[in-house]
């Protein structure tokens, strides 16, 4: 016969056996568990659907001459030129410095004026990957920095949004630099703005890509099978901008109507006011 304190008595069989019920339940749950994380259970692009959507790059705008602290908008108008709803409108951006690599070629989107036009599939960055950090960052490459990223431009807060609204429209996917913006039926536009500040003078090349998803299955393509994809050359001035204190008490920027009617001959008058 065993020892009094091993043996198991009817007053407590019952409660070691729960016992035991319990432990194996628990075991079984985490063994399940783990099962699905490492690749059990539903994949995360199973439902998105597969196959090319057709998109235009409508408008793609960004003044490609700056000042430092001169808040601005870029602004880009993509179309569903398909009969299919694209699942997720999702857009890459990301920023590289021409510091040392030089000036772009002639076929980038802008490197004259004050806007872009679109040129989907002309910046040949397809495979390209974002260097550094946020959207409107560079990389640098000054050495024992502990973030190496550095930004261009400050993203303002609650953008992107869609043009005209004032609820923030873009989430950040977990994708490096890209929004998401949700489906978009067909023959719809959204107008998308990011509003920024630059904070960092020099020269920079700032790169846009349009996804038709987030998982790879659902490819937006161009009228020629191509990227949608595009890009800004902007040069940042350090030099302040010009100010002045408006009626209402706001500091704003000078502008060439401004000075109508203090300096300037008619013919120089007649053309500010043209403007």
């Amino acid at each position: 016969m065993l020892p009094a304190p091993l043996e198991e008595s009817a007053s407590t069989a019952g409660p070691l056996k729960a016992r035991k019920r319990i432990r194996i339940a628990l075991v079984t749950a985490l063994m399940a568990v783990g099962v699905a994380s490492c690749g059990g259970g539903e994949r995360q692009d199973e439902d998105e659907p597969e196959g090319n959507f057709p998109v235009q790059i409508v408008s793609a705008d960004f003044p490609s001459k700056q000042q430092l602290a001169e808040n601005t908008n870029l602004t880009l108008a993509v179309e569903n030129a398909g009969e299919r709803t694209i699942p997720d409108l999702a857009i890459t951006i990301f920023t590289r410095s021409n510091t040392n690599t030089g000036e772009p070629s002639a076929n980038s989107s802008s490197t004259t004026g004050t806007t872009s036009s679109a040129s989907a599939g002309g910046s040949g960055a397809a495979g390209d990957l974002p260097e550094a950090q946020g959207s409107f960052s560079v990389r640098s490459d000054q050495p024992e920095l502990a973030i190496p990223s550095r930004p261009v431009w400050i993203l303002e807060e609650a953008y992107p949004k869609l043009e005209g609204q004032t609820a923030p429209a873009g989430a950040e996917a977990a994708q490096t630099d890209t929004f998401s913006f949700g489906p978009l039926a067909s023959n719809q536009t959204k107008r998308i703005v990011w509003n920024v500040t630059p904070v960092q003078a020099g020269t920079f090349t700032v790169h846009y890509r349009v996804a038709a998803g987030l998982q790879g299955k659902a490819k937006a393509v161009t009228a020629d099978g191509s990227v949608p994809e595009g890009e800004f050359v902007v040069r940042i001035s350090s030099a302040p901008p010009q100010t002045r204190v408006n009626d209402a008490g706001q500091v704003v920027p000078i502008k060439p109507s401004d000075v109508i009617g203090q300096a300037g001959n008619q013919q120089q008058k007649s053309e500010l006011k043209g403007q």
